[in-house]
């Protein structure tokens, strides 16, 4: 899809619409705007962000168990060099934030920051490529950085608020967890506040944790589709510094979502007395 053929507006709704398809009369229908995307309802699903969510989380596994599987005590290859540094890495991220003892913690982290950067950093491919080869085969839209799909964040956020959850009732008891949220900040003479206080800053977790994420990741892509309406001679000349600055972008929020989950779960391993 290219701007000579798309007004700028035009140009710009095309790339920020999902591919959303949904059950209807006589099988599956995919829409072909935002407002035929509304119109499904509910149960539609954006078919670009599952699939590439997908198709990056079982890069990443294919790509660690192959090297794990080929791991000498030997001389290291570069390969087994990056993942052993990369492992120790996040095992120290772990131990600086983490204060319980759960050994699901680090391979969480691991694979929360290792996918978030690996979605996000679908926004470093030029923006027409991955839409245009869709056209090519036939499909009306898609958005290659699945994070710039609010549900992708949400969807991230929501699993690591279901495990903050679980852990809270696990380690503190349903007594204990329903202590902490009424009991704190003012002691039980300020019961009806505590409580208030306390549900909000629960609620909040999962709310920060996708929006900051989402946030981020829909101004770069749009700052790229912006580029991507000047003449050919500037887009080189603005795109290639964003895309640098972006790596630290990408990089930055994969890991800002990785810490705020350790945090959040260490919190919910604490005992308050």
């Amino acid at each position: 899809m290219t701007t000579e053929t798309l007004t700028s507006t035009e140009y710009i709704k095309h790339h920020l619409q999902n591919l959303t398809c949904g059950f209807g009369d006589g099988g599956i229908h995919c829409a072909h705007s935002a407002e035929e995307a509304q119109e499904m309802g509910f149960w539609a699903l954006n078919v670009d962000t599952i699939g590439m969510s997908l198709v990056l989380g079982l890069l990443f596994l294919f790509f660690f168990r192959s090297v794990a599987k080929k791991a000498t005590a030997g001389v290291p290859s570069n390969a087994q060099n990056f993942v052993e540094w990369f492992i120790e890495f996040i095992d120290g991220s772990v131990r600086g934030s983490f204060s319980g003892r759960n050994p699901l913690i680090a391979p969480l982290a691991l694979t929360v920051f290792v996918w978030v950067f690996l979605m996000n950093a679908m926004d470093l491919i030029p923006i027409d490529w991955v839409p245009g080869l869709a056209t090519a085969l036939g499909l009306s839209h898609f958005k290659a950085v699945p994070t710039t799909d609010v549900n992708a964040p949400i969807g991230m956020a929501l699993g690591v608020f279901v495990l903050v959850l679980f852990y809270s009732f696990k380690i503190k008891g349903s007594v204990g967890f329903a202590k902490e949220l009424s009991l704190q900040p003012f002691g039980k003479y300020g019961l009806p506040v505590n409580l208030v206080l306390e549900l909000i800053n629960l609620i909040a977790k999962p709310v920060s944790l996708a929006l900051r994420l989402f946030g981020n990741m829909y101004a770069g892509e749009m700052v790229f589709i912006l580029i991507a309406l000047l003449p050919f001679y500037l887009q080189w000349v603005l795109s290639v510094p964003w895309a640098l600055f972006h790596i630290l972008i990408i990089t930055l929020q994969a890991f800002i979502f990785m810490t705020l989950t350790i945090v959040y779960l260490d919190m919910a391993h604490q005992e308050h007395h």
